[in-house]
């Protein structure tokens, strides 16, 4: 990856505590534009709570995060989404109850600038606006191959299906970054080929930075331009897919082969 470009986002000495446990310490890491980035390693070694930093769900204890050059040390998690940082979640989080349209249209709320009187008098601007978030609702849903399910509950979707509308909802925020936190799990071999290659076409078609969390070594090592592998919540390695499955550190603590 070129030094030459400025990377989406960077990470300089990030770590947390909580209480006297440090569950993350003093990680670097840069993602770069249209790269797809894989944080891996063993239950406990804190990926989901660097996840949890960078949507500021968690305030860092020390170091810093910044997006396209912007420092998010002072944004909540609702500013980090609008700055351009969405994720979906190792259990999935849908509106069980609404429709599938409906899910990916509440990622694009903040797109839909229409205030309390003009949706309670139904004036004509409420009308437009939701017009245009229906057929850009449509357009995500066609991608993800769901168009035919537009007004099904998302509840009673099969899962491999749920799994693709909680990325079209993440990528209905328009992000800059977008964090897949276990996107395998829970699929079959078959489902988890058609992800990776959903997941690498995410990535060509939207222009989109991907850091990824997940177990599954073939999707990692499959899609994944780069790897951090995590350990006790410390850097263990970083590099290419073919360093990391050829670092014996790697090898003794997370791969187990």
């Amino acid at each position: 990856m070129s030094e030459e470009k400025r990377a989406v986002l960077e990470i300089r000495g990030l770590g947390i505590d909580f209480g006297g446990l440090t569950a993350v310490n003093n990680l670097d890491l840069d993602v770069y534009p249209n790269e797809i980035y894989g944080l891996i390693g063993p239950n406990g070694a804190g990926k989901t709570t660097v996840f949890n930093m960078l949507t500021k769900v968690y305030q860092p204890s020390r170091g810093t995060i910044a997006l396209n050059g912007k420092d998010m040390a002072k944004l909540d998690p609702v500013q980090a989404n609008m700055a351009g940082v969405a994720r979906t979640f190792q259990n999935i989080r849908l509106f069980s109850n609404l429709s599938v349209i409906d899910n990916v249209k509440t990622g694009m709320y903040n797109q839909m600038n229409y205030n309390v009187f003009t949706a309670v008098l139904r004036l004509p601007k409420y009308y437009q606006i939701e017009k245009k978030a229906d057929e850009e609702a449509m357009k995500l849903l066609k991608v993800f191959h769901l168009e035919q399910e537009a007004d099904t509950p998302a509840g009673s979707l099969p899962y491999g299906q749920q799994r693709r509308l909680e990325i079209a909802r993440a990528l209905a925020t328009q992000p800059k970054l977008l964090l897949l936190d276990e996107p395998a799990a829970g699929m079959n071999p078959q489902e988890t080929e058609d992800l990776m290659k959903m997941i690498t076409s995410i990535r060509d078609q939207f222009h989109i930075s991907i850091l990824l969390i997940e177990h599954d070594m073939k999707l990692v090592m499959g899609i994944c331009e780069r790897i951090t592998v995590l350990n006790f919540g410390m850097t263990l390695a970083q590099g290419t897919p073919a360093e990391i499955q050829a670092n014996p550190e790697v090898i003794k603590a997370y791969i187990g082969e």
